[in-house]
């Protein structure tokens, strides 16, 4: 007997390929928060703590094509809006518990994202020990670009990152700078998820987050990856 939905259904979430019209299905999105020790500390933190995640909806991903760019709009209930450049590890194998060690074999191949951030909505949930949803999973919120497969380009442990607002640098590193990198990221994650094939890990940004606002163009940049082009329009 064939299924029959009450309400018309949405499309796969998913993201573009480099270099190809196929298209990769985005299950979930995990964060890893404060994982660089620079912006640690512009964020109040210091060392080496226990990595620890939240998630975004995929509800939440701008697919962004290769050389496009795209628009996005101030998000409502918000005065203190951010960017966070980060290196996303796209899972194509799922596993539970897995180890260090194997953990590249789990990753599919590796995008640019940018995590924005409302970061009043989220102070004001950390402040009262509440979630973080509001400031870290509403519309628009991810904005990701095109995969480079890990069949091209291997498991990346370096390679300068960055960010320009209007043309200004704004953030500069380098992906060999996180705390916990990204194989050591997915087996801590593993202990608490069956992670699965489509799941995305935004791996943290480094410091020089700030405050954008409408008008403004952000360009991230990841060595080996590209870049992505966002344009902020004004709130709806």
């Amino acid at each position: 007997m064939k299924m029959e939905f009450v309400i018309p259904t949405w499309e796969v979430p998913s993201l573009p390929i480099a270099g190809t019209n196929a298209r990769f299905p985005v299950r979930r999105i995990f964060c890893v928060g404060r994982n660089y020790v620079e912006h640690q500390k512009e964020m109040g933190g210091d060392g080496r703590e226990q990595p620890f995640f939240f998630t975004k909806s995929t509800h939440d991903l701008v697919p962004i094509a290769d050389g496009a760019s795209v628009s996005i709009h101030y998000p409502p209930m918000s005065t203190n809006y951010h960017w966070e450049t980060e290196m996303v590890a796209v899972i194509g194998k799922g596993g539970f518990r897995i180890p260090v060690e194997k953990a590249n074999d789990h990753v599919w191949g590796y995008a640019i994202g940018l995590d924005m951030t409302r970061r009043d909505l989220q102070q004001a949930g950390k402040d009262k020990g509440r979630p973080w949803d509001f400031g870290k999973d509403f519309d628009q919120s991810a904005p990701i670009g095109v995969i480079t497969p890990a069949s091209k380009i291997g498991h990346p442990a370096k390679g300068k990152l960055w960010l320009t607002v209007n043309g200004a640098p704004k953030q500069t590193s380098d992906i060999d700078q996180m705390i916990w990198n990204i194989p050591e990221q997915i087996a801590f994650l593993s202990q608490y998820y069956t992670l699965e094939a489509g799941d995305l890990i935004m791996t943290g940004t480094p410091a020089g987050v700030g405050a954008a606002k409408a008008g403004d163009e952000l360009v991230a940049g990841i060595e080996g990856l590209g870049e992505i082009k966002v344009k902020i329009l004004p709130a709806l």
